[in-house]
């Protein structure tokens, strides 16, 4: 069976250029990775600092925990964004890979509703030092990080099914019936799904590092000194294992599964920049981290580090986003489909998307000057 045949047909034009499209699922996709990483990789962390984290250990698992419903609402909304312009430029791959693996695609939304409320659940049960809270919540704690992580499993098995069209005629021919299929295919068999997933978790380790220091300095300004140090320690050591594991797991993804032409493509002319600096990108916040001496650190280099992580995000998305647009243009040449502008929706995309981020900006200032400004106790 050819691939191509698999692929579906076009419709009409795309309403927006594709450099449009490109940046806003490129910057849509790393706005939704920060909170993303921190339920995928923090929700795991503060659960097991809850058991085994002594004192301070137990103070920031209780604090993220407390934060994670509000964490998973902004990360799922600003998911929208890349999903948006994925189905809006890229449908002609979108649907046939989402409808091979139909019944594992629709349960990611049976998946995440009762994890979001099982956080809501453990947080809602907390009290002082995390102490107190009852079994049946606890375990609800758990199965939701579970959750978290069968959901990234699920979307890097869609994701990665949809850059390799090769694959299509070999999961059909699997489970058709007449021609049809019952969308129970999952891409377990594709060797770039194994790093790609564990690539992901890695990045979410060094984001939920970086964010120990965030929360400790703009959240947390009555903390003491004996648990900004921790803080600071137990983020060098956290950022160090993320990076780590985002190394090894990046080496088997690039000289263990890429194809020896697309390994030439993105090391050679001037793609060979981006794949050496994404190579690279977190050992900048790694080195901001482990070579500061003063404890607790000053805001500013917290902000440089913040920044530095977010970085990091968004040059492994722009790698991410041409190799699968190499992967594509190998059936087809997505960055040269027909355009037809409509300015009027995209005027109304830009408005929206500018005063969702105004209004994100604006409840992170107030959290911030309610940390700084604590009620008094008897208010």
């Amino acid at each position: 069976m050819d691939p191509q045949s698999l692929i579906a047909p076009g419709g009409s034009p795309v309403p927006a250029p594709m450099w449009f499209v490109e940046f806003f699922k490129v910057l849509g996709f790393t706005l939704h990775a920060i909170p993303m990483n921190l339920w995928y990789a923090g929700l795991p962390v503060a659960l097991g600092l809850l058991l085994f984290g002594g004192e301070h250990g137990r103070h920031f698992g209780v604090r993220l925990l407390r934060q994670m419903p509000v964490i998973v609402a902004v990360g799922v909304n600003l998911g929208i964004v890349p999903l948006l312009f994925m189905q809006l430029a890229y449908y002609r791959f979108f649907y046939p890979a989402t409808i091979l693996m139909a019944w594992y695609w629709l349960g990611i939304i049976a998946l995440l509703i009762p994890a979001y409320y099982g956080v809501y659940l453990y947080a809602w049960g907390l009290k002082d030092g995390g102490n107190g809270v009852s079994p049946g919540r606890k375990l609800a704690g758990w199965l939701s990080a579970l959750l978290f992580i069968a959901v990234g499993f699920f979307f890097a098995n869609g994701l990665s099914l949809m850059d390799h069209v090769e694959r299509w005629p070999e999961l059909f021919r699997a489970q058709q019936t007449a021609g049809a299929v019952p969308g129970i295919a999952l891409n377990v068999g594709d060797p770039t799904l194994w790093p790609r997933w564990l690539l992901m978790f890695g990045l979410a380790l060094t984001t939920t590092a970086a964010w120990v220091l965030v929360d400790t300095a703009f959240f947390h300004r009555q903390a003491s000194e004996e648990y900004r140090s921790w803080a600071w320690g137990f983020t060098k050591i956290l950022y160090t294992v993320g990076m780590l594991w985002t190394a090894a797991a990046g080496t088997w993804y690039v000289f263990g599964t890429w194809a020896p032409e697309l390994r030439r493509e993105m090391f050679s002319g001037g793609l060979i920049v981006l794949t050496l600096l994404t190579a690279a990108s977190t050992g900048l916040p790694w080195l901001m981290i482990v070579t500061e001496k003063r404890r607790p650190p000053q805001r500013l280099l917290v902000t440089g580090i913040a920044l530095a992580q977010f970085g990091v995000l968004a040059l492994n998305a722009v790698s991410r986003q041409i190799l699968q647009n190499l992967n594509i243009n190998r059936y087809y040449n997505i960055l040269r489909q027909e355009t037809e502008l409509q300015t009027g929706p995209l005027l109304m995309f830009l408005l929206t998307f500018v005063f969702a981020l105004c209004i994100l900006a604006w409840m992170l200032r107030q959290a911030v000057k309610a940390h700084r400004n604590p009620a008094p106790k008897n208010a």
